[in-house]
């Protein structure tokens, strides 16, 4: 049976793909919280890395050990940093790219997908000065907190690695509050307490606090109708 690892950052991420497993378990590995699936006969690995390095080497590393997986995604939401990528559209990390990408693109061959150049950086990006600046210093097209960190525990362990992400923040359409409002990485969680405390001090940004759950939502669709087709390809 074909086994394939796939990772997240946070259940925000996972939630609709994980409704499309059959089969579902947990299990624990080496302190590591696990979902256990089938999509067609080929069993699914699931893991969430949480954000940022520490975390995301700490699990990653203790989630491979011992392990051989016929390759793994690295899966999840992307910030864009160019007026290129917009809201929903999907990409892979041409960068960090050792799985034949014959394989998603047999897979995705009727899904508008880009491979581009992602950049990993340790907080979220939030100005789209600070985008712009990243963009033309790196060359990347796209950010995300994570995929730099698996793509090293990858290598290690010889196993090979497609990282597909969904974009849910642009230049023109960013987050809907400052970063440390939305997420605290410390303590890798999202407080309600600050969030609300936010929003009553600023009601006139409480709309795009609105769209960016939409956006959110529709992004989790594409990307789990994506994962569902590269796993199910032969």
């Amino acid at each position: 049976m074909t086994r394939i690892a796939v990772t997240f950052a946070l259940p925000a991420e996972s939630s609709e793909f994980l409704r499309r497993l059959g089969n579902k378990s947990r299990a624990d590995r080496n302190g590591i919280s696990i979902v256990r699936g089938t999509i067609d006969h080929r069993s699914i690995e699931i893991i969430h890395t949480g954000v940022g390095e520490n975390i995301c080497t700490q699990r990653i590393g203790r989630f491979l050990e011992n392990q051989q997986f016929d390759f793994l995604i690295s899966a999840g939401f992307a910030g864009s940093l160019n007026y290129e990528l917009q809201v929903n559209d999907l990409l892979v990390a041409r960068n960090f790219l050792t799985l034949d990408l014959k394989h998603a693109q047999s897979s995705l061959s009727n899904v508008s997908i880009h491979a581009v150049n992602m950049l990993t950086v340790p907080a979220l990006i939030d100005s789209c000065e600070e985008r712009e600046r990243i963009a033309a210093e790196s060359g990347a097209s796209a950010v995300d907190m994570e995929t730099e960190f698996i793509a090293r525990a990858c290598a290690a362990h010889g196993i090979p690695l497609l990282a597909l992400r969904v974009i849910t923040d642009t230049p023109t359409q960013p987050f809907p509050a400052p970063p440390s409002v939305l997420f605290d990485i410390q303590r890798q969680r999202t407080h309600i307490a600050v969030i609300a405390k936010f929003f009553l001090a600023h009601p006139r940004r409480m709309p795009g606090l609105i769209q960016f759950a939409r956006r959110i939502s529709r992004a989790r669709k594409t990307l789990s109708n994506a994962l569902v087709r590269i796993v199910r390809d032969p």
